[in-house]
């Protein structure tokens, strides 16, 4: 069951990566020109994408793959040159539709709009979460991954934004301006947090923790927790 606080904060990521920021997350997430500050956001976006990806094997023909929180669908077509069958959502349909015309020609994916932890999504190989659950408070951020993880046979790879003495002051200052000028805020975690949260949790009882590797590139960090089925 979701929580009060995990379906707020679902509404306005919605509202903000649909709305407010559909153009400028298309625009990082191109090769078009950006701002210093961004580019060492969409380096270290490339850098966690090549390290998740680096986690599945080469070749994927034969199995399944959810993308959740697919965004403007980067990590879908490379999973899907690899030869998976994936299922890509997200909850902003206009980043969906960003995400959608911007797939290669001759390659099927299957583009989603809406919640990512939706059983009817069917059962996957592989579940990825790259910066989707980074908005969450721990405790939601953990539910959600083990509700990923209910719709996955092998593995589970998710990333959280650690809490490092920088971030802790960026969330801090974002926390000063007015609402409507910024989006929603990261959440900072620590492993040891998120680790411990998992592991309470009896649904998790089925799974490891096996590695975890941080990504860090100017005003981007970015932690990789993979886990899987035992």
């Amino acid at each position: 069951m979701s929580s009060a606080s995990y379906l707020a904060r679902r509404g306005q990521l919605e509202a903000y990566f649909d709305r407010t920021a559909a153009a400028a997350w298309a625009r990082l997430t191109s090769d078009a020109p950006v701002s210093g500050i961004r580019a060492t956001v969409r380096a270290g976006r490339d850098r966690m994408r090549a390290t998740l990806l680096g986690w599945l094997p080469d070749d994927l023909r034969g199995t399944r793959l959810l993308d959740a929180g697919c965004g403007t669908g980067a990590l879908a077509v490379e999973a899907a040159q690899r030869g998976a069958e994936v299922v890509a959502i997200d909850l902003s349909p206009t980043l969906v539709g960003v995400a959608r015309d911007r797939t290669p020609e001759g390659l099927r994916i299957d583009w989603r709009s809406g919640d990512m932890t939706d059983p009817a999504l069917g059962r996957f190989d592989w579940v990825v979460g790259m910066d989707s659950l980074i908005h969450y408070r721990a405790p939601d951020m953990a539910r959600v991954a083990a509700q990923l993880a209910a719709m996955a046979d092998r593995k589970v790879l998710f990333t959280f934004a650690p809490r490092t003495p920088l971030l802790s002051v960026l969330h801090a200052a974002g926390k000063l301006f007015p609402r409507d000028d910024r989006a929603p805020a990261i959440e900072p975690v620590r492993h040891s947090t998120i680790s411990g949260l998992l592991r309470a949790d009896a649904a998790m009882a089925g799974w490891r923790r096996v590695r975890t590797v941080r990504i860090a590139s100017g005003f981007y960090t970015s932690q990789a927790l993979e886990l899987v089925r035992r």
